[in-house]
């Protein structure tokens, strides 16, 4: 008994540590506790689907997301101002924000009709208590009875004042060897009426393939420069890997028939399993071409007709399935999309049963349409799609096109140019 006591005191200030080394905070997009479920960051209206908003239009953001259980608790926010490289600004918070510099969440409802129980949480952004007053990234912070080191969800947003426009298109690579793998972004940037006294130095431009972080260039510089106009023509520091068409599948229904699921169960709880079908690796196969929503997905109940889904969506078991004759050598296989945060995580890696030659993970998912593709980690770390999905440059993806200008008067990076548009030409 002394023993187990001397070990545990010996091993407590690790265990405290990792704890609180688990709940520092990041800044992109997290959420920090297993029991928060379906985090959604849209622009409302559902016209453009990425968190851009411009400054002083009326535009604005709706978060929402879940937890699961049957008792509420308090949360607050409050908005981080950060620089291009999601770094915060060194500047106060009544610097950047109109207002309050947090404020409750109050808008919160008890899922009705579910054999799932949640809390279902929402706020617009901005409204009359906290308004933004730069542009620029932000942070959204979300966080437990007025504690902001008891952080549950962070969400990256964007704050536009369009003071230069952009043209763009998106076209297979130039370059021979990357003529039918990847595709490249090449625009120009006009700064007509706005002061830009050294473009090559107090610019920054991001560019982003369909909203992931992990793939995103952001080291370009202008290649030429005309008047007041910037071209970025490169043939190889703008390139993507073009992918493939996202699978998908559909449980908005699972009292009914569901696309892309062969099979439903209910346990001793009544909460729905579903069976995906069969999943097989397309690296070595001809593109494809579906319409997809590149990556995205769509919280939705058909089972209540007219319901609001936030409340009456149920959460079900998904069970997914990918062929394999063999263990991969490239290392785990992950689910990959939008509902992953398209990252890495553990509650998406997969299992290899080799006695039914397959990969295997189960998720817990709320009522909707999801898209998704299977990845390995890369030399780097970073998602690799090659080796299950393989890339094609006629793939269908978003690109956002991100510009920013060093304020030198404040020192921060101010969004003053954004362009999203899909392959081929992007929409003005």
């Amino acid at each position: 008994m002394r023993i187990k006591l001397i070990l545990l005191l010996f091993t407590l200030p690790f265990l405290v540590k990792a704890q609180d080394d688990a709940k520092q905070m990041r800044y992109e997009n997290y959420v920090y506790e297993d029991n928060f479920k379906t985090v959604l960051l849209y622009k409302s209206g559902g016209v453009d689907p990425y968190p851009v908003i411009n400054l002083a239009t009326g535009e604005t953001l709706e978060l929402s997301f879940d937890q699961l259980g049957s008792q509420n608790d308090y949360y607050q926010y409050t908005l981080i101002h950060c620089d291009a490289s999601w770094r915060p600004t060194n500047m106060n918070q009544n610097e950047y924000l109109t207002g309050m510099n947090m404020d409750n969440i109050n808008n919160f409802k008890f899922a009705t009709n579910t054999y799932v129980r949640y809390v279902h949480y929402s706020i617009t952004l901005p409204n009359e208590n906290m308004k933004p007053r730069l542009a620029g990234n932000y942070l959204i912070k979300v966080f437990r009875n007025y504690d902001e080191s008891d952080v549950v969800i962070t969400r990256r947003c964007y704050v536009l004042n369009t003071k230069v426009t952009i043209a763009s298109t998106v076209k297979p690579a130039t370059l021979a060897q990357y003529r039918f793998t990847k595709q490249e972004v090449d625009f120009e940037i006009n700064y007509k009426g706005y002061s830009i006294p050294q473009p090559f130095q107090d610019l920054k431009v991001i560019i982003m393939q369909n909203n992931r972080a992990d793939n995103a260039i952001t080291d370009l510089k202008p290649q030429f420069m005309t008047g007041e106009v910037l071209q970025y023509d490169y043939q190889q520091g703008n390139l993507f890997d073009g992918g493939n068409e996202f699978r998908w599948f559909d449980i908005r229904a699972l009292r009914g028939v569901s696309m892309n699921v062969r099979s439903k169960t209910k346990d001793t709880a009544s909460v729905y399993h579903c069976m995906l079908n069969f999943d097989e690796g397309r690296a070595s196969t001809a593109y494809l071409n579906w319409q997809d929503f590149n990556g995205r997905r769509v919280i939705d109940n058909r089972d209540m007709s007219g319901s609001n889904a936030g409340i009456t969506g149920d959460y079900a078991w998904v069970n997914f399935y990918l062929n394999s004759l063999y263990k991969m050598q490239e290392g785990d296989v992950y689910i990959f999309g939008e509902f992953t945060d398209w990252q890495l995580k553990d509650e998406f890696k997969m299992r290899y049963n080799k006695t039914k030659l397959r990969y295997e993970a189960e998720v817990f998912l709320k009522q909707g349409r999801y898209e998704y593709i299977y990845v390995v980690p890369g030399p780097d770390g970073k998602p690799n799609e090659a080796a299950i999905e393989g890339i094609h440059y006629e793939t269908e993806n978003d690109y956002l096109i991100l510009v920013y200008h060093r304020n030198q008067q404040f020192n921060y990076d101010e969004l003053i140019g954004y362009k999203m548009g899909t392959s081929g030409v992007l929409k003005k």
